[in-house]
């Protein structure tokens, strides 16, 4: 389910998760170049790293925050959009981020509750928000992924990835949230048993888009912090991330989605077994 428009506004940006049910498949990476790559189309964009514990956001950005989501969950009592807006860092590209907590043990300060808060108040400013969730679907990052309009489910050619991406999709299917799932192949021509082909019949769904493997690009992009989609525009692997930004754009259509009671979140962990 979506989010509602912040009261009083009427307006709602559209909230993109990028997950992944295995870790180093290039989250980070394909949601900054992938933000930075939105807004050169003067459009309003802000990213939240929800990896609470060890996000990387502000590093592949070449970001040095001062204000964390830790703060904003300190002043969430009196928080508004405005308030917000002196807690996110501006990166030259026009894209503002709010940084993860700086330490992991504050990760279990930013509830369920103030995340959604958080959503909401970058939602009521930006046409997009795209969030660097954490890997798989632990309880902060089901929430996220309910709350966003379109999932985006990374994947690689790697065994052990496919393996767990055929879960995370299952399990997106169970809680009813499959069709907003996009699932997108990193590094399609990467050295593996398994080929590009492969990938629909094996974790069976259709594959949105492949972005192929330029590693030695993309490392060299995060080790300085410049997104390759500024620093090395004309290469493939940045090509494939502005077609994803320029769907995205064309089938835009925000719609008013009223919260479900009971939640999804709360149907996967509520629901008796049966025998």
């Amino acid at each position: 389910m979506g989010a509602e428009p912040i009261k009083g506004t009427g307006f709602r940006g559209e909230m993109i998760a990028v997950c992944s049910a295995k870790g180093g498949v290039g989250r980070t990476v394909v949601t900054t170049n992938l933000a930075v790559a939105l807004s050169k189309s003067n459009i309003k964009v802000g990213v939240i790293d929800g990896s609470l514990q060890f996000g990387d956001v502000c590093l592949a950005l070449d970001l040095h925050p001062t204000f964390t989501m830790k703060d904003v969950v300190e002043s969430m009592d009196t928080l508004d959009a405005f308030g917000l807006s002196s807690f996110l860092m501006h990166h030259p590209s026009g894209v503002r981020v709010l940084a993860g907590p700086e330490r992991p043990e504050y990760a279990d300060l930013v509830t369920p509750e103030a995340l959604q808060t958080i959503c909401d108040l970058m939602l009521a400013q930006h046409d997009y928000v795209l969030v660097d969730t954490g890997v798989g679907l632990q309880e902060k990052n089901l929430h996220l992924v309910e709350k966003a309009d379109q999932v985006i489910v990374l994947t690689n050619l790697e065994m052990a990835t496919m393996k767990n991406t055929k879960l995370l999709l299952e399990t997106l299917d169970l809680l009813g949230m499959r069709e907003k799932a996009q699932l997108v192949v990193n590094r399609a021509n990467m050295e593996s048993v398994i080929s590009a082909s492969d990938v629909p019949d094996i974790l069976g769904a259709e594959v949105g888009m492949y972005i192929p493997n330029q590693f030695q690009i993309v490392s060299q992009s995060l080790n300085v912090g410049i997104p390759f989609v500024v620093g090395q525009g004309k290469t493939d692997v940045a090509k494939a991330v502005f077609r994803m930004a320029d769907q995205l754009v064309s089938r835009r259509e925000i719609s008013l989605f009223k919260p479900k009671t009971p939640s999804l979140f709360q149907s996967l962990f509520s629901k008796p077994k049966l025998q």
